[in-house]
């Protein structure tokens, strides 16, 4: 978990590979169909553009789809999921009818002009549609209304691990090694 820019793609990836796990990015999901046309990637082209989040609907039944595929069955790393307190309930629910749970949720910390800079920065070399000035300041306002309130749940829970995301990938993905449990 973060905030838009903090590097929860770039550590997501390696993170999963560490755990063999399956990498469940819900925004790849949704870029994918973008890239397809389908009627699931207009949807979702709608609300990115804006800098709003997919609802919840179409979200918590892709991300439900995913986490019964085999590859996800014995371990998997959620990036991008869940976003508001209604898909914490409903991943709770998700994760009870598969027989699973939850080992930790990572949350990655930086300032918010880095990760303004971060997103300008990736817009320049990816191109991405959704990263322009306005709807990056607009994601980091949503993220704090929307989000950032499961850092609260998950640390009630005793399953919130924050690690600074400042720095390089290396870095950050160091602290991230340290700060797991063995």
């Amino acid at each position: 978990m973060g905030p838009p820019g903090a590097g929860k793609g770039t550590q997501a990836v390696a993170l999963a590979a560490r755990i063999n796990g399956a990498h469940i990015s819900t925004g790849d999901i949704f870029r994918e169909n973008v890239a397809r046309q389908t009627e699931l990637g207009q949807t979702a082209q709608r609300y990115m553009d804006a800098g709003e989040y997919v609802p919840d609907e179409v979200t918590n039944a892709m991300v439900a789809d995913r986490l019964a595929q085999d590859d996800a069955r014995d371990s998997f790393l959620l990036d991008g999921y869940p976003r508001t307190l209604d898909q914490v309930a409903k991943l709770d629910e998700i994760l009870t009818d598969l027989g699973s749970t939850l080992d930790g949720v990572v949350a990655l910390t930086v300032v918010e002009d880095e990760l303004i800079g971060r997103l300008l920065e990736r817009a320049k070399v990816s191109g991405r549609s959704d990263d322009t000035e306005d709807v990056i300041r607009h994601r980091q306002d949503v993220y704090r209304t929307e989000t950032e309130p499961l850092l609260a749940v998950y640390r009630d829970r005793g399953l919130l691990i924050e690690v600074d995301g400042m720095g390089t990938p290396d870095e950050v993905g160091k602290r991230i090694a340290d700060a797991l449990p063995a």
